[in-house]
């Protein structure tokens, strides 16, 4: 028997694997539960690894005016006044250090780059997979042209290496020149070190004058997992990988299948 906390005052949602289906919208059963929460009194704080510029026209889709935590929690972005109140970006020269030390112990591995700011670019190197073509991005001739303009993150992929591996490799070489975590299929990121979901959602709920301990928060990949940690109850999504399953209070259905509609009916019946 689930027994979450009694009262529940934030909803954080992931986005990717979560809230959206496999083709980027969010269902309309999704959307009267968000409502539903809200008429409870219930904010709805949406936290993704995506950097602002990739969320834009989602957020207007729903008409969505609140604070979101984004690029693993490097934004924290004011969709209704459309301005960013904060923005932590991950020095060049210490991303550029981290991925030599990665290619030293794995072989080559292919990046991308999420620039600073609410219009910032996303630029990938030449052999560089987009996990999600629908997303806009700018070829870079070089690696060098990554470091063009200050950046949030950086994205790796690896020819041969699973998620898993990379992911365990970029940590044990990387130490503390920046967080590394696994965002889906595909997409390991560095992040500024001791910056993930669980600071942003710290930051946001204190700009809300919600605590995050009365929170319910739906996610699929291990870079939630700090999210879960703040939040009072962590709900995974059955697609979600065995890391926070196994850290999850909950277990909800799939993202095709209206899992955090689910959990937030009988949350807010």
């Amino acid at each position: 028997m689930v027994t979450p906390p009694a009262a529940h005052t934030l909803v954080a949602t992931d986005l990717d694997g979560t809230l959206l289906r496999s083709d980027d919208t969010v269902s309309a059963r999704s959307r009267a539960a968000l409502a539903r929460a809200a008429s409870a009194g219930a904010q709805h704080l949406i936290v993704t690894g995506r950097a602002v510029p990739g969320i834009r026209a989602l957020l207007a889709d729903l008409g969505y005016d609140g604070l979101v935590v984004c690029g693993q929690g490097a934004q924290v972005y004011d969709a209704g006044a459309g301005r960013m109140v904060r923005s932590v970006t991950l020095d060049r020269e210490l991303a550029d250090t981290a991925l030599g030390k990665i290619e030293a112990e794995v072989g080559q591995v292919f990046a991308a780059v999420d620039q600073d700011g609410a219009d910032g670019r996303t630029l990938i190197e030449p052999g560089y997979r987009m996990p999600h073509p629908s997303l806009p991005a700018q070829r870079a001739g070089h690696r060098a042209e990554l470091w063009a303009a200050p950046v949030i993150k950086v994205l790796i992929r690896h020819p041969e290496l699973t998620d898993d591996e990379l992911a365990g490799a970029a940590r044990g070489a990387v130490g503390d020149l920046a967080s590394v975590t696994m965002a889906g299929p595909g997409t390991v990121e560095l992040a500024p070190f001791g910056v993930d979901k669980g600071t942003g959602i710290d930051l946001a709920a204190g700009l809300l004058d919600r605590d995050p301990a009365g929170a319910v928060a739906f996610g699929d990949m291990p870079n939630d997992l700090p999210m879960f940690r703040r939040a009072g109850h962590g709900v995974a999504m059955a697609n979600a990988h065995a890391e926070l399953r196994a850290a999850a209070d909950e277990i909800t259905l799939s993202n095709g299948d209206d899992g955090v509609a689910v959990v937030l009916e009988r949350l807010f019946a």
